[in-house]
């Protein structure tokens, strides 16, 4: 009988594949056959668990832009605390993700990739990073670091704002204007979080 710890680092080597396919030639052109081939696995074994690409990349996603969530972070101290205040792990979450090779790739390429879950649904990644952020929030209302109010309203209003910022930030910088290039619209958006979170 397989292990759960087998079938997570099973499961990892898939992603990692998947993430290095789709890196290479971008989600439409992946193949579930690529996938296997590059992790090692049989496609049967990849099948079972993954039916269809869009299956795979939603899980492989969701794994990524969590993990910048819980990378982006400050340390020491919890969020919410002086030691690492909300803003600033909102702000280092947001130019992680934009960083990030595989959402980069998936906008160039595949754009249509997000549209359900800009218009359709919240994506498992967006719901684990509500949670998050509503916690945070809960514990800056309780610490008076935050301004009081619904912290699921708050929440999502937050992931609205960062959002669109984080996938449509480049249709309005322009590099060759110092006032409107990456730097200052992260100061921009600094200044619009620090005021709806100020206490």
């Amino acid at each position: 009988m397989t292990s759960k710890r087998n079938t997570s680092r099973d499961d990892d080597a898939v992603l990692d594949a998947a993430r290095d396919c789709v890196l290479a030639v971008g989600v439409r052109r992946t193949t579930l056959t690529d996938v296997a081939r590059r992790a090692g696995v049989s496609r049967m074994t990849l099948y079972r668990r993954w039916p269809d690409v869009r299956g795979l990349v939603g899980d492989l996603m969701t794994r990524e832009w969590l993990a910048v969530t819980v990378g982006a972070m400050p340390h020491p101290g919890p969020l919410g605390t002086a030691d690492a205040p909300l803003v600033d792990a909102l702000m280092s979450g947001l130019q992680a993700l934009r960083a990030h090779p595989l959402l980069r790739k998936i906008l160039d390429v595949d754009p249509e990739l997000m549209l359900p879950y800009l218009f359709d649904r919240r994506g498992a990644s967006q719901n684990r990073v509500l949670e998050f952020i509503e916690e945070a929030l809960r514990r800056g209302h309780a610490d008076g670091t935050v301004r009081e109010d619904h912290p699921v309203r708050q929440a999502r209003a937050l992931v609205l704002v960062l959002q669109s910022f984080a996938l449509s930030l480049q249709t309005m910088t322009d590099d060759t204007d110092p006032e409107l290039d990456d730097t200052a619209f992260y100061a921009e958006v600094r200044l619009i979080l620090e005021r709806i979170l100020a206490p």
